[in-house]
């Protein structure tokens, strides 16, 4: 591990867990990892978030163009639909939620129709069990809310131990609970896949809320809100 630089990471569209009665207003965390293998992003975000996610990568002095690597923690609109726009970037998901994703859970209605094929226009890699891209980054299967959601573990120079979590974490709720609060594999897994990330990290990027903090007698808190600017026109 000696002279590999340490990976960098921020959010660029930071998310929420805002609800209507029905449906949802809540806006999935993309973040950027800045590697020895160039700019990756985790997770591409749902269609409201693309004129953004856009905007937030120029003000990094990047293109679309320039990212190297996706890595979709699960194939739920929110967290894929983006994926488009980064035609040049290979792709990397779970082969057991590519599997799933054909045929969901029936209560499961927030997989997005023609996501196989737009995904097989990349340059794709279906992944599994543990691996990892350099001696800082790896990634582990954390399934629960779908049976092939994935997290991502970097060492971080500033923070220690980050695991970008995906929805294996939606929210503050699911670690003060430890229990995994939407399911469509199974509570068990999920709530086990809790405790798996909660016992490595010192801090956690989940899938809905801002970055949690590992605190001096190992719970977890957050320094942010969630924003949610809300423009009439």
């Amino acid at each position: 591990m000696s002279g590999e630089s340490y990976p960098d990471y921020r959010i660029l569209v930071k998310g929420n867990s805002l609800r209507l009665k029905d449906d949802f207003l809540g806006i999935a965390n993309v973040t950027l990892i800045r590697s020895a293998e160039g700019p990756i992003l985790f997770d591409t975000g749902g269609y409201v978030s693309r004129l953004g996610l856009v905007k937030r990568l120029k003000e990094e002095g990047l293109e679309p163009g320039d990212i190297k690597i996706l890595f979709l923690s699960h194939l739920h609109f929110d967290h894929c639909h983006n994926v488009d726009l980064f035609p040049r970037a290979k792709v990397l998901v779970s082969r057991e939620e590519w599997d799933y994703a054909q045929k969901p859970h029936p209560k499961d209605l927030f997989m997005p129709w023609g996501i196989h094929a737009q995904l097989e226009k990349h340059d794709l890699e279906l992944i599994q069990g543990e691996g990892a891209l350099n001696n800082r980054i790896g990634w582990y299967p954390v399934p629960g809310h779908t049976p092939g959601c994935y997290a991502l573990e970097l060492e971080s120079a500033r923070n220690g131990r980050v695991v970008v979590a995906g929805d294996s974490i939606k929210y503050a709720k699911e670690v003060v609970t430890r229990r995994c609060d939407m399911a469509f594999d199974t509570i068990e897994r999920g709530t086990a896949s809790i405790a798996k990330i909660l016992s490595r990290a010192d801090r956690i990027i989940p899938g809905h809320f801002p970055e949690l903090i590992r605190q001096a007698d190992g719970s977890f808190s957050w320094d942010e809100a969630a924003p949610f600017e809300l423009y009439v026109r």
